[in-house]
């Protein structure tokens, strides 16, 4: 049973912590060198890390964080949704619940957050996986093209299997049907009185947004000095050059992609996925 914890990220905002496995009998588990914090991207939520969180559970403490805006966690109605919130929140995660010196596994958004962190505070990391996560700016007009792709969304829907046909099938943003996008973006759904509706604000969004894809973000990545694994999907929206670049300029990087897999590899390709960060984690934490 997924257990909750509240914690109070950066101005008092209410975050929500979601453990999905008790941590394995033990000191290692327990916190300490053994933990690990889950952070996921844009529009996402702690739950999207479930079944990783349960795997890592059997050897580590494994924590997922719901980032403000999203999942269960405070919506302030005027933010901030700067990237010095959410670092600051992810920081106030790892102290609060007694996680340092912490594994970070983040997914885009959360990927950025994890390598701002850990290049800002390095004695609270000690490894870090990044995942399809660009370092160079996204570029100014997503904004308009992201707020016309929010419009489109047929809200309410009138069923999850709604939501999941046209995530999955229906959105003209896709080029071919991807099944796992629809149950990535099913769990973001909640049911209201008219049917289904996303748990976050698309304004809010795309305010958190607006917020890192101005700018690149290679100087942070430069000073991350804890061992980092770079993973892309080879049908992601991290290029692979790009991602060896990634890899070259941190000083202790490594880099795996995933084959089969978009941008959403821990969906598209569970066992994969498994496999390269068990793989890294075996090497850069020592037993």
């Amino acid at each position: 049973m997924a257990r909750r914890i509240d914690v109070s990220g950066s101005g008092g905002v209410r975050l929500a912590a979601w453990e999905f496995a008790d941590p394995p009998k033990g000191g290692d588990g327990a916190g300490g060198p053994g933990a690990v914090l889950l952070l996921h991207g844009l529009m996402g939520r702690a739950a999207h890390w479930a079944e990783t969180a349960r795997w890592l559970s059997t050897r580590h403490r494994a924590v997922a964080l719901d980032m403000r805006g999203h999942g269960r966690s405070e919506r302030p109605v005027d933010g901030p949704f700067t990237r010095e919130a959410y670092v600051a929140d992810a920081q106030a995660a790892v102290e609060r619940l007694g996680l340092a010196p912490v594994t970070l596994i983040g997914h885009a958004m959360g990927a950025l957050t994890a390598w701002q962190l850990a290049a800002r505070r390095p004695d609270l990391v000690r490894a870090l996986v990044i995942c399809e996560m660009r370092a160079s700016a996204l570029g100014v007009a997503g904004r308009r093209e992201w707020g016309e792709w929010f419009k489109s969304w047929p809200v309410p829907f009138a069923t999850l299997a709604d939501v999941r046909k046209w995530f999955g099938e229906d959105d003209p943003a896709l080029e071919r049907p991807k099944p796992a996008r629809g149950d990535f973006y099913a769990e973001v759904m909640a049911e209201r009185s008219d049917g289904w509706r996303p748990v976050f604000s698309r304004r809010q969004m795309l305010i958190a947004r607006e917020t890192y894809a101005r700018d690149a973000h290679w100087e942070d990545l430069a000073l991350v000095q804890c061992p980092t694994l770079v993973v892309r999907g080879l049908d992601g929206e991290l290029g692979r050059a790009e991602a060896h670049e990634m890899v070259r300029v941190l000083p202790r990087g490594v880099y795996a992609e995933v084959h089969d897999a978009g941008h959403f590899v821990h969906y598209d390709q569970p066992d994969a996925w498994r496999r390269v960060v068990e793989r890294f984690l075996e090497t850069a934490l020592p037993a």
